[in-house]
This record gives C-alpha cells, structure tokens and sequence, in this order.
C-alpha cells in the first residue's frame, strides 16, 4: 500500500540519523540505498538492479551501482568523495544502455550529500543528508506521485501514445479488432498508469507480465483475462485459492473490467510490445494525450472523413480560462481566506457541471475537470493547511469534486472509451497532487463515481436525455471540422436536420451544427454558456448570413472570441487548420474579451460592448451574398473560364512549341493572367479563337488537335452543362474579356501582405476567372480599393482558403461602403494619391507584385505612396484621425447598418421536442 507524505518524510528523518556516520561505499553502499527505497515504501529489488554490467563509450566495461531502467541511475561513492566526478562516471555508462533503458533521473550521493538530476526538466538539486526530509518531494516518481507539469508535445506522452498504437495496430493484424480491442488497449492503458501512479504496487503489473507469462507470448492472453476479472471482483469476494500475486492487486470497479471480452492471442513479438509499454514512465502522462493516441492508429483521410482535429492543452484553455476558469479565479482571489466563503466556493465548484458534445477522447473534459480540481485544492490548502506540509487527518477534509460532473458525447466507441479512461486517470492523478500538498495517501479507488460519456451522434442525440438543461453550466468543446465539399451523405443530413427551418444550409460547415444545436438546447436555461474552437470559415465569407443570421434571430450574443490562429495537436501528422473560438449564450454580458494569437498565446485585444460574427467590436450585422454593388460602384464580374482540361492554355514552351509547328497560330495567341501570374508576374498564355473561321483552323493542324482534346474532355464530364460546352471546342466556357482596359482583383492573396495587389491591364491580356475585374473603376475607385479601409473590411469579411484572403464579388466587394457624400476635393486628393501609388509602382519595373507589396521588402517609395492614399482615403469617411484597424471596420460596418435595414433579432420560438427516448432523434 503507498505510504502519505508525512509517513515518508518521517521514515527520511530516520533514515538520516540512522546513517549520519557511515562512510564506505563498499562495505555499506548497497545496504544505505535498500533503506533508501524503503523510505517511499518501495522494494528495491522490485524495480532495481545492484552492479549492472555494461559497456562504456571507450570500450571498457563498468557496472552501475544501482539501476531502475527507464527511470533512475544511481552511482553511490564514499563519504567525502567528488559528486561532480561521479555525475560524469554515471554519465559514461549511458552508451552502454538501450534506448528504452535510459534513465530521466540521475542520482549521485556519498553518504552526506545527495545530488538530483532530472534529465528531461534539465534540473539538478543538491542537499545534505541532514536535509534529505525537506526534499523528498524531488523523489516523487519513487513512490508513485507524478511530479512533472504538463508540458506540450512532451516526448513521454507521444512515445507513450505511438507504443500503444503499434500494440493497438498488431492487435487488429491478428484479427482482434473492433470494440472489443478498443476496450482491451483502455484496460491495458488503465493498468499500466496504476502500475506507476501508487493504484498498484510500483511494478506489479509488470512482474506479473515478465515473470508469469512464457517468453513466446502463448500464455500472456489467459493471464491478462485472469487479471480482468480479478480487478473487477471485491477482495472479500475472491477465491481464497487465488494465485498470491493475481490476490494482491486491489478492486478497480468503476465498470471499467466489468464486461468479459473474448481471450485474444499473443506471441513473442507482442509480449515484447506490451513489456516495452510498461518500461514507459506512465506516472508522467498526461491524460490529455489519449487523443493523440487514438489519432496515432488512424489514417489522415479517416480523420478528415471525421472531421477529427485533436486539441492540444493550449489550446483548449484558450476557451476554458474565458468561459469559465479565468472567473472561478478571480472570485477565489477575492475570497482570500474567509473560510466561510471558501467553503462555499468549494460546494460551487462541486455543483458546475459540464457537456462536451463531441468530446472525442476527452480532451477537453480532461483539462477542465484538471483545472477545476487544483482550484479546489487550493482551497482545501486555505482551509486546513498553514505550510505545504501541514500534518492532516484523512478525516478532516473532504474533495467534493468528480468525475461525475462531467458529460460527453462521442460517436466512435474507442474516443469514447478513452474519454471515460482519461478522465480516470486524472481523478486519480490529482488525488496524488492533494495527498502531496496536504500530506496524507488519498485516493479514490475502488472506482465509485463514472463520468456519462455517450456513444452516438451528437446531432441526433438529443442532450436533455444526458443531462437537464436545468443542471448545466456550460457547453464547450471541438467538434468536428469537416468543409461542405468533404461532408458524406449522412453528414449533410444532419446539417439539414438541424437548421430544419433554415434555407440555404448547403454550404455550412459541419461545425455549425453543433452551434445550432447547443442554441436550441439553451433555451430551457438560458444561464448556460457555450463555446466551440471552429474551422475560422464560419465567421468570414458567406457562411456568416446563414449560420449567424439564425443565431442572432434566436438571441445569441457572442461572449468572447479568439480570431483566427493555427490549429496545433499533440499527434503526429498535425492538422493544417485554421480556427477561432466563440462564446455564446442566450444572456448578454457587460464586458467581452476579445483575444487575438500571439505565437501561439491568447492575447487580448480589448473587452468591448459587442462581439458581432465576424468577431470584431461593432454592431451586430451580417452580409448577405449581392449580385449587385449595394453603394454606388461599378460593377464587378469574374474573368473567363477555360473549363478546357488545359488545351486552351499554354506555358511559354508551349507556346514556343506550338509556333515552332504553327507559326500561323500567333495571331490567336494571347497573353492569360490568372491570380498567381498576376501576382508573381509569370508568362503565360491561352489560344484566344473567339473569331476564327473554319477554314483557317483547318490550315493549323497542332492548333486543331488541341481543340479536338478540349472537345473530348468536355464530353466526358458527368455535368450536362459541361458536355453542352463540347459543340464549341474552340472557345472558353464563358467569355466575359471587354474590350477596354480593366481593374484586375486576384480572388486570392497572401494574408501577409498589407495590401492586395490589384492594377489596371490592357484589354488585350485576358483575364481568368481566378481573377475579378471591374470594367469602367476610375483613378477614384482604384485609390479607395487599393486602401487600409478596404483591407480592413477584406480582412474583417472575407472569406479564407487556409488564411489567405479569398476576395469575393458578392460579399467583400458588392456589400463594401464607399465613402458617402464625399466632396469633389476628397474625390481629387484619392484620385492624386493613386496615381502616385502607380507611379511609384512603375519606377520598378521588373518587380513583381509579389515583391513590391512583400511586408518586408516593399519599397520605401511605394509604402510611402500607399501611407499617403490611406490617409486621404480615412479623411473621407471621417473628419477624425482613425488609428486603428478597429476603427476603421467599425465605422464602415456602422454605415453598412445605416444604409441598409438593419437585422432584425428576434427570438425563435421554442421547438417542444419529445421526452421519449424513441423519438429523441431531432428532425
């Protein structure tokens, strides 16, 4: 049984007096460091060995004085002797040691003097023997308390999470796959976090796997089963002729071995795995991981089917600490030490509870139910502890805080599993974090209390029947991302079903569901507060009229938001996606934090009135899709479309090429400019045949072949538009190319760029659809489109591919507002000033836009020109100085509420939906 802290520091106090004379390493060495391990309650002989023979890196041979492989190294001199010469001896016998065998922590001592290395933290502490009792914190690990924080990407939880993969993998190879395997690898999981973590004696499962099962695996299979039920059966219900070792591991419950699964088969090679998974240091997992575990045994297209994006620590307390942590905080600071109102605080905490509606393997529940626990340990260290130390009854306190406080809904069963296992795992790590700060062995088990994880789908599932929307607190959580050209069948369906009274649903993405969902869900408590981390597509671009426009109509108000930053995992193979987080409720707050990355941190911007969609401080307003400029601006379209499988296109050897064959074939060659070649100023070129007769198309062979490919890749599309295209080979699919110069948009440009590039072209380049063009914009027009105003709006409304700017016609440009009432001499100075932009643009010549608007590298002369058009450009919107980007979007969203009819919000109606479990499904 593991020893309280108090205990241990009582027997180090011993130990101290007990050896405070001795000397000699030889005669005594091995003695002192049995006493040692005694101190934390732990047989040496458990989990080390004395005199280990290996091979040093010069060749020589040399035998470690005492060795816990994977874990400790210890080199024991005589009293007196040089700590620092024995580091480096210690530090010598590493070449020798297998990799899986390298220790985290180096110990040297000479009797007097201890010396600590934690090799991983890359810290080292030094203390007298005297002084051993002040310092058995640093031996944590020993005694099977966890005494490292959680780190991101710490190389234990990845190492951890890719040995139980290959398990989980060579498991399925055999044929034991399904839920059942899923189940065995949670219990195997469970099994060896106790064996390191104090719920079994340090290493009993291991010796019962390395010294009870035959090399060849055969027999590994029966004993594991054996050992299932043994853990699912009261101590006073066992066999009295049960095997003495199966006898000595304690009664889990909890449900967690409770089901009999089929005996699975294991060989050599299998044996071997599970015996290196347990050579791991599991005391220092994170709970968190489990998620990367999962993702460790899947394939990217089977998580971008699921939408599956899993979310590092740092990233889920970027929505815990405003929704809910950073509160519970300061409400504790102001309590101080009244205890009257800590122990009401406590009884709060106890009461909070919580649903993750996608919680995939848990993640999220984790951290929070981590997070709430070391809230209530500081208030029990307030209430009954004056020093860290302090001498407590188990009796006098009480940890009221559980697992059962926490809900989720999971549609894999595995997740699911892991969910339930991981929120295990922390209970009982932070019991350890209570019986090391209040001195005393607390732990929680047999298991009594579970948390509801759910299996099924969450947006068929309908969530009172988990818990009463009366009894929760809060909603959060990740759920999943997937894009509308990604959704399966059966996704779309749900989408569908859930905005069942909203039209043009088709392009939301999967993520805005669970919005909805929760939305209708609060409305028999409005108090609940909810927020999701989302794809960043649902504030920008023409998502935002659907989703938004519901939500405000149903009373949402947005309580915080973090804009757009890169998504981060602890998994291998991260996810490349872009993504905010938002927090709703049906109830208005006075102050709204709004946060904004910094490498990789919350930074907050500011705590303003209101949050709108786009998540920017103005007024709640949402762009619909217009196919018309709603102020006075000429029209804007897209350029030609090809749709040609590239035979219409030419690279500059093509066009070479062709005219080697076909000289004739130069008067149909025109200069093409998609986005990437007007930005980067790159040759291209398109067969331009809008005039051809037939007869001269004859009398150019190479040119007619290419017409004759477009003909057949156009026949063989399953869209009837596209076959109906074949009759004209010759031509672009639309042709919208004018016959005077133009404004040329690229629909997509770099985010790091402060400006997008845009200019004027010559009629005769033509212009792709990946660009857009306005026909008839003036000097004026170019000037406040080549503006900080305009890209403020672009940046604040556009729509992103990854986190570029996606500049659309019929929501960034036909909703912008353009200056209104402005005089001829504000008209004048914009039309000065973009002329002396294109001048300054011209002075550099064989630069590309690319290099002419790179943040860095543009030139003083142009950013000179452009910081002059700002400042006209703001002059004509306001008569004040605007200093911040803020600014400007608010006051351009202001103009767009006053010229447009405002949004009217207005709360839906309640949809009753049945208590029947049959009909829980939302139609």
């Amino acid at each position: 049984m593991p020893i309280s802290w108090n205990e241990i520091k009582d027997r180090a106090l011993k130990f101290s007096q007990e050896w405070a004379t001795e000397c000699a390493e030889d005669a005594e060495g091995k003695s002192f460091l049995d006493d040692f391990f005694r101190i934390f309650g732990v047989p040496r002989r458990r989990v080390a060995s004395f005199e280990q023979r290996v091979n040093k890196a010069d060749g020589r041979s040399g035998y470690i004085d005492l060795i816990w492989k994977g874990v400790l190294l210890i080199e024991q001199k005589s009293r007196g002797k040089d700590l620092s010469r024995a580091y480096a001896q210690a530090i010598d016998y590493f070449s020798g040691l297998k990799d899986c065998d390298l220790p985290r922590y180096l110990l040297v001592c000479n009797f007097s003097h201890f010396r600590l290395y934690d090799l991983e933290a890359a810290t080292r502490h030094e203390f007298a023997l005297a002084e051993l009792h002040q310092n058995v914190h640093l031996f944590g690990f020993i005694a099977g308390y966890k005494t490292t924080a959680y780190q991101e990407q710490d190389p234990v939880n990845i190492r951890a999470a890719e040995a139980m993969g290959k398990l989980h993998n060579t498991m399925q190879t055999i044929g034991y796959a399904g839920a059942e395997v899923e189940i065995y690898l949670m219990r195997l999981v469970f099994c060896l976090f106790a064996d390191a973590t104090s719920i079994f004696e340090v290493n009993q499962f291991r010796d019962l796997i390395a010294n009870r099962t035959a090399e060849d695996g055969h027999d590994l299979a029966q004993w594991l089963d054996h050992l299932f039920q043994v853990l699912n059966t009261p101590e006073t219900q066992r066999l009295t002729t049960l095997d003495e070792q199966l006898a000595a591991f304690p009664y889990i419950n909890g449900r967690l071995f409770e089901k009999r699964l089929n005996t699975a088969a294991f060989n050599e090679a299998m044996r071997e795995q599970l015996l290196a998974c347990c050579r791991l240091n599991w005391r220092d997992i994170s709970p968190a991981i489990f998620g990367a575990l999962f993702q460790s045994v899947k394939s990217k297209e089977q998580r971008r089917a699921a939408g599956e994006h899993y979310t590092s620590e740092q990233n889920i307390l970027k929505l815990i600490r405003p929704l809910f942590l950073d509160a519970l905080h300061t409400e504790l600071t102001q309590i101080g030490k009244q205890k009257i109102k800590l122990f009401a605080f406590q009884q709060k905490l106890a009461a909070l509870t919580f649903l993750d509606p996608a919680c995939g393997c848990g993640n999220f529940l984790v951290v929070a139910y981590r997070e709430l626990r070391l809230l209530e340990l500081e208030v029990l260290k307030r209430l009954f502890g004056r020093t860290h130390d302090l001498a407590i009854g188990v009796g006098e306190f009480n940890v009221w805080c559980n697992v059962q406080q926490f809900y989720g809904i999971e549609v894999e069963e595995f997740p699911a599993q892991i969910a339930q296992t991981a929120l295990w795992l922390t209970d009982h790590q932070m019991n350890m974090e209570v019986s090391k700060a209040l001195g005393v062995y607390y732990k929680r088990i047999p298991l009594k209390q579970t948390p509801v994880i759910h299996h099924g789908n969450a947006l068929q599932v309908d969530w009172r029947e988990l818990i009463e929307p009366s009894k929760l607190n809060f909603i959060f959580g990740n759920p999943p991302f997937v894009g509308k050209n990604y959704q399966t069948t059966q996704q779309k369906q749900d989408v569908v079903s859930v905005f069942c009274d909203v039209k043009s649903v088709g392009n939301l993405d999967y993520v805005t569901a669970w919005f909805r969902k929760a939305t209708d869900y609060m409305v028999e408590n409005r108090q609940i507060k909810t927020a999701f981390v989302s794809t960043s597509s649902i504030t920008q671009g023409e998502q935002v009229g659907v989703l938004w426009g519901d939500l405000l109509r149903r009373g949402i108000k947005i309580h915080f938001a973090h804009r757009t930053f890169q998504w981060t995992n602890e998994a291998t193979g991260l996810a490349a996606v872009h993504c905010v987080i938002v927090g709703f409720a049906l109830h208005d707050v006075e102050k709204k934090p709004l946060f904004n990355d910094d490498n990789g941190k919350a930074k907050l911007v500011a705590e303003v009135s209101n949050i709108n969609p786009y998540l920017i401080a103005a007024p709640d307003v949402v762009l619909t899709t217009r196919s018309k400029p709603l102020f006075a601006a000429p029209s804007i379209m897209f350029g030609s479309m090809p749709n040609d499988g590239g035979f219409l296109l030419l690279s500059t050897q093509d066009k070479e090429e062709l005219l080697r064959r076909e000289p004739r074939a130069e008067n149909w060659i025109r200069k093409f400019l998609g986005s990437e070649e007007f930005i980067n100023n790159q040759e291209r070129y398109c067969l331009w045949l809008v005039e051809i007769s037939p007869s001269e198309l004859r009398t150019m062979p190479a040119v007619l072949e290419r017409v004759n490919k477009v003909r057949a890749v156009r026949l063989s599309s399953k869209r009837p538009t596209t076959q109906a295209l074949a009759k004209y080979p010759t031509l672009f699919s639309e042709i919208r190319q004018p016959q005077q110069s133009y404004l040329l948009i690229p629909r997509v440009s770099s985010e790091t760029r402060n400006y997008i590039p845009i200019g004027y072209v010559n009629s005769k380049v033509i212009c792709g659809d990946a660009n857009l063009m306005i026909v008839d914009a003036t000097l004026y027009h170019f000037g406040v489109l080549s503006s900080v105003m305009h890209m403020a709006w672009t940046r604040a409304v556009a729509g992103r591919l990854e986190s570029r700017y996606r500049y659309s016609a019929g929501i960034v440009y036909n909703n912008f507002p353009w200056p209104a009432n402005i005089a001829e001499s504000q008209r004048n100075a914009i039309e000065a000033a973009a002329q002396k932009v294109l001048d300054a643009r011209a002075k550099f010549p064989d630069q590309s836009f690319a290099d002419l608007y790179d943040a860095l590298a543009m030139p003083p002369l142009l950013k000179k020109a452009h910081q002059a058009l700002d400042r006209v450009v703001d002059a004509a919107y306001s008569a004040q100085k605007l200093n911040h980007e803020q600014e400007r979007v608010a006051l351009l969203f202001g103009l767009y509420q006053q010229l447009t009819t405002p949004l009217v919000i207005e709360t839906a109606p309640t949809i009753k939906r049945s208590r029947s479990r049959k009909n829980s499904t939302t139609k």
